[in-house]
């Protein structure tokens, strides 16, 4: 099977990206500029499966959930709606990684809270950057990452923060250069504040970036690829967007900066009635905090036919991508 680069008229109109607030840089990943380099083109895959830690002791662990039920959100935490003249569909969510973790409790700025993880960065590409090749990407229901209970601060938590590095997602859209003119493929989007890539798979099918995103190196929030397969062919094609939405609800009692490529929640019980994490360092069984994920209508793009169908090869534009919120739910 081969691979055209040059895209298929479906896959070049979604150059057509818009973006609306850029990711600024999270606490403690503050750049520094050391060099560039020119990494060889590796096509690395990352892993898929947490290792945690040999402590045996109960333990803090996360899970994703992607809810295309749960409510969608705008960048400040209110109830959206997909504004008139546009069309939205729900992906079908395969993988996300992610590069921070923070509780925080009333009033904590960003990083004042109690930090159980900062991903691997590097200074390969130039800039410190999140390092894709060593991150986890996981789907739904896994461990993305855990801690043993008795090695964070006691205390009482009301916020979960996390800073959201890659997503990968299924889009289903519409063209006549498909047989049954509906398709389906698949998006890569890398949504860290900054992230070093020598090269990447989409459904195990390497990529590098192309030379007018920068090539292979570090690119900025907002770098995505797009693979789909016709006749079976695999068509390619990426680009640099400013920046991407990312619900940052500006809570009165827990301050983000606007920007931030932080999502926050408010920890829920079972019910879904709020209820603070609270961490004695003496549990005798682990916490379990399913972090849920809005991908309500969260992919959406300018319905100029009109028909509802996302169709790029007339032009139809992408104007967000992403996840609509996040619920912390305790089991």
């Amino acid at each position: 099977m081969k691979t055209i680069k040059t895209p298929l008229l479906l896959a070049l109109a979604i150059t057509s990206v818009l973006a609306f607030n850029s990711c600024k840089k999270d606490k403690d990943e503050e750049p520094t500029t050391t060099g560039t380099t020119t990494p060889p083109f590796v096509a690395c895959t990352p892993a898929t499966a947490y290792t945690p830690t040999s402590a045996t002791t109960p333990r803090l662990i996360f899970k994703f959930k992607f809810d295309s039920t749960q409510v969608r959100l705008d960048n400040v935490g209110n109830p959206s709606t997909v504004p008139p003249g546009n069309a939205a569909q729900s992906p079908i969510f395969n993988l996300m990684s992610q590069h921070y973790i923070e509780l925080a409790g009333d009033f904590d700025l960003v990083g004042s809270g109690e930090v159980l993880h900062i991903g691997t960065q590097t200074t390969a590409g130039g800039a410190t950057a999140i390092e894709y090749c060593a991150s986890v990407q996981s789907a739904e229901d896994s461990v993305f990452f855990s801690i043993p209970l008795d090695s964070i601060t006691p205390g009482s938590y009301k916020w979960l923060r996390v800073s959201l590095a890659y997503q990968n997602y299924t889009i289903t859209y519409k063209s006549t250069a498909v047989p049954g003119g509906f398709g389906t493929g698949t998006i890569a989007s890398f949504i860290g504040y900054k992230t070093y890539i020598p090269g990447y798979k989409i459904n195990g099918v390497s990529y590098q970036p192309s030379a007018g995103t920068g090539g292979a190196g570090n690119h900025n929030q907002g770098y995505w690829g797009f693979q789909t397969t016709v006749l079976g062919t695999n068509y390619f094609a990426d680009g640099q967007a400013a920046g991407t939405t990312v619900p940052n609800p500006l809570f009165a009692t827990s301050p983000i900066p606007a920007g931030s490529c932080l999502v926050t929640g408010e920890f829920v019980d079972n019910t879904m009635a709020n209820s603070p994490l609270v961490v004695t360092g003496l549990e005798t069984a682990d916490i379990v905090i399913t972090v849920s994920l809005s991908t309500n209508k969260s992919f959406e793009w300018t319905d100029s036919t009109p028909d509802g169908y996302y169709e790029p090869s007339v032009g139809e534009a992408v104007v967000d991508m992403g996840i609509r919120g996040l619920i912390p739910i305790k089991n």
